[in-house]
């Protein structure tokens, strides 16, 4: 079902994008742009064409699948996808608690004094 209402989705909206683009402006008119009479913003045609029409109709139905895939998406449950992020103890390995040596290299002296020591006592 998901799939089919996806291809309709996506039929509705390239039709959508089409039947918008074929539209004739309300402001198209050199008329209109210099303040004309009521008439040349409603057209000739009425105030609702049938063009304007076919354009509510397929908003409808875009909106509708629009609608319909989210909640399908939303509420879709598979076998795989866990609902609570819920471990249990039993199951998380214990990390090795054994303190990690670090071997120092023998060429280091740690008889001197570090730079930043040093320069705290000339100051003082």
């Amino acid at each position: 079902m998901t799939t089919i209402l996806t291809i309709i989705h996506i039929l509705v909206s390239l039709f959508l994008i089409g039947i918008v683009l074929l539209q004739h402006g309300k402001g198209a008119d050199v008329g209109a742009t210099f303040g004309g009479s009521s008439q040349a913003l409603m057209g000739t045609e009425g105030a609702v064409p049938l063009l304007n029409k076919i354009t509510t109709f397929a908003a409808i139905v875009f909106m509708g699948t629009s609608v319909t895939l989210a909640y399908l998406s939303a509420h879709q449950s598979t076998g795989t996808v866990m609902t609570s992020v819920k471990v249990d103890q039993a199951t998380v390995p214990v990390a090795d608690k054994t303190p990690v040596t670090i071997p120092v290299p023998a060429a280091i002296n740690t008889t001197q004094p570090a730079p930043a020591e040093e320069k705290a006592k000339t100051e003082k």
